[in-house]
């Protein structure tokens, strides 16, 4: 299956994305290309992405495959930005309102969230090459905001504090 992907343009033709990279070193042909030889180039497609121009428009076809890898990438990059961002602002000392999402690592000290951060810095590097990467991060921040849980409520000092007879 193929999906289309449309990029915006702005004034000029010009793209709108600011970083070069070599992602779109792939063919291009223009809409009525892609009318009179589909199936050439939906073969192509299935190698490497394909530009169809239209006009002052750039469109993208690749796998849907490779479309829902991207938007994994994403995900776990915005998820893992967010996370650590929040663990670094308080390892500097920065007030994290109750009404952040991830408002439970201020249960950590500084020690405890540099290992959070170093774990979710390991999850990240491996995405290119474990496609489970997004559930791992998922499953760490879940570990971890249990963790928070069980501290805050105080049930693990209970524990192990010693009894007295």
């Amino acid at each position: 299956m193929v999906y289309v992907l449309s990029y915006a343009t702005v004034a000029g033709g010009g793209m709108v994305f600011s970083a070069k990279t070599d992602i779109f070193s792939d063919e291009v042909v223009s809409a009525k290309d892609l009318n009179r030889q589909s199936g050439r180039i939906l073969d192509v497609a299935l190698e490497r992405p394909v530009t169809i121009t239209r006009n002052s428009q750039a469109f993208a076809l690749l796998p849907r495959q490779d479309v829902t890898t991207l938007i994994q990438s994403v995900k776990v990059a915005r998820l893992a930005f967010e996370v650590t961002g929040v663990a670094y602002r308080l390892m500097q000392g920065d007030v994290v309102s109750g009404e952040n999402p991830y408002a439970w690592l201020r249960t950590f000290d500084a020690d405890d969230l540099k290992d959070f951060v170093e774990e979710v810095r390991s999850i990240f590097e491996e995405f290119e090459d474990s496609p489970k990467a997004w559930e791992e991060l998922d499953a760490l921040i879940y570990e971890w905001h249990e963790s928070a849980l069980v501290i805050d409520s105080g049930v693990l000092d209970e524990m192990l504090s010693p009894k007295k007879v």
